[in-house]
């Protein structure tokens, strides 16, 4: 291997952040889903429940999309990094002078 280091748990690290805050962002949006909103009593207030429901699920959707898309960056930058490691490594190995017999 060359000089270039970046140590493999950065990519772990940010790739579990990012997959829990996804995971956690979901699951708050299916118990907001179903929860019943009858109990806050009035129409219009369980109307603006709903509306709030639909909307924060929309945007956690959106949230869960994003955090899916970041993953997929990581995993391909760790792939990227780990082919331009073994590519320096291979450039620095030819660029070394031949020892002479002697």
């Amino acid at each position: 291997m060359s000089d270039l280091r970046l140590d493999g748990t950065v990519f772990e690290e940010l790739r579990k952040t990012f997959t829990t805050v996804s995971d956690r962002m979901d699951a708050a949006r299916r118990t907001l889903r179903g929860t019943d909103a009858t109990a806050v009593g009035a129409g219009e207030l369980v109307a603006e429940v709903h509306d709030f429901a639909d909307e924060w699920g929309y945007g956690i959707k959106q949230l869960r999309k994003h955090t899916g898309g970041a993953v997929k960056l990581i995993d391909k930058i760790d792939e990227e990094f780990g082919k331009l490691d073994l590519a320096l490594a291979e450039s620095l190995k030819s660029a070394r002078p031949k020892k002479r017999g002697g």
